[in-house]
């Protein structure tokens, strides 16, 4: 989905990316003006990869926060109707249709501000990385379900979470491509209660934001960012009524250059 930083959603890169874009232009300008050559034409592939990484090493070094590419690549390659799965070890980024028709995907503020740098998140980091060293594997996404049971705790959880959320975002590509939203609903929830119980990153206020959206008859819903705060994501079915306060967002174009 396409940037949004109203509500605390990935707004730290989609400032960083815009702010970036934007010197990338005013550069492009500059170079017209005084006669210099510049290649236009908006940003190349390439180009989108090493500014996602700029991006996220104001987040990793400046900020403090332990974060990966998620919300600067989204930011970047956001399109219309689309979702993105996205290989975190190749960097392949894939549309993947998101047909909502009348279905609609809410946003919910928990009304508690989220500061990852601060908050468990590196901790969790740090977790996982412990899990991978037991293991004697470089990433999570090679180590075997059987195996990560034999993990002491918390890092049994925190493995299992990983594993099993990486074969819910499978399993959310085939139901998207199937236009099959009841089956992302379903795996929405699944996540969340794994998030919530397995890498325990829920707090009571955004416990009480997906229980109003699941009162208020959403087919799923799932807290959203890093955790610990922030907002929650709801899907409803076209004859549901989200609950006040909810917003609703759709996928739209990323960040680009003017003239891209």
């Amino acid at each position: 989905m396409g940037a949004v930083w109203a509500l605390g959603l990935s707004s730290s890169a989609a400032l960083e990316v815009a702010l970036c874009l934007a010197l990338i232009e005013l550069g492009a300008r500059a170079a017209a003006v005084h006669g210099s050559r510049h290649d236009g034409g908006g940003v190349r592939e390439t180009q989108r990869i090493d500014i996602a990484r700029l991006c996220a090493r104001v987040e990793n070094d400046w900020v403090g926060a332990h974060t990966g590419l998620l919300d600067q690549l989204a930011s970047l390659y956001g399109a219309p109707d689309a979702a993105l799965r996205i290989d975190f070890r190749t960097l392949d980024v894939q549309p993947v249709p998101l047909a909502l028709g009348d279905w609609r995907l809410v946003v919910l503020d928990s009304g508690e501000q989220h500061q990852l740098a601060s908050s468990g998140y590196n901790q969790r980091r740090a977790e996982c990385a412990q899990a991978c060293q037991l293991l004697g594997v470089k990433s999570l996404r090679d180590a075997d379900a059987d195996a990560a049971e034999q993990l002491p705790e918390p890092l049994r959880r925190r493995a299992l979470h990983v594993i099993e959320e990486n074969q819910r975002v499978r399993q959310s590509v085939i139901a998207l491509r199937a236009d099959d939203l009841d089956a992302l609903g379903l795996l929405l929830n699944a996540s969340h209660q794994s998030l919530r119980e397995n890498f325990e990153v829920s707090t009571p206020a955004v416990e009480a934001a997906v229980q109003r959206l699941l009162d208020a008859g959403a087919s799923g819903a799932r807290l959203i960012g890093g955790g610990f705060g922030g907002s929650v994501l709801g899907l409803f079915a076209p004859d549901t009524r989200p609950p006040a306060g909810a917003r609703e967002v759709r996928p739209g174009p990323g960040a680009h250059l003017l003239d891209s």
